[in-house]
């Protein structure tokens, strides 16, 4: 039992190292058809200026919320996770720590 332990331990810490994460500006949301569209930029992406895009999810699914305006931490989570079949990504707030603070909403990350 303590050898399980430490091996869902160890694989938890390999999978939140390998997730990329980013500082994201939101710059609305809404509602369309049933699904939330949160429109935002990506400030520092220094090769390509202000990359825009944005995160779809279901209207109605637990992790699915119109956001604020504001900033916010995107993370990406690894190829083949999450409820969407696209790139998935958690938002946190600005300053929490993902592997402690509870997500705002998972969405499918389309990029412009």
């Amino acid at each position: 039992m303590k050898r399980a332990i430490i091996l869902l331990v160890l694989v938890t810490a390999v999978q939140m190292a390998a997730q990329e994460q980013s500082t994201i500006t939101v710059k609305g949301s809404e509602v369309i058809s049933g699904v939330v569209v949160v429109n935002a930029v990506q400030p520092k992406a220094p090769e390509t200026g202000k990359a825009s895009f944005q995160l779809h999810c279901n209207k109605g699914e637990g992790a699915c919320k119109a956001l604020e305006p504001g900033t916010y931490l995107m993370v990406r989570l690894p190829k083949n996770w999450g409820m969407y079949e696209c790139d998935n990504v958690d938002l946190y707030p600005a300053t929490a720590d993902p592997a402690a603070a509870q997500r705002l909403g998972e969405y499918c990350l389309i990029e412009k």
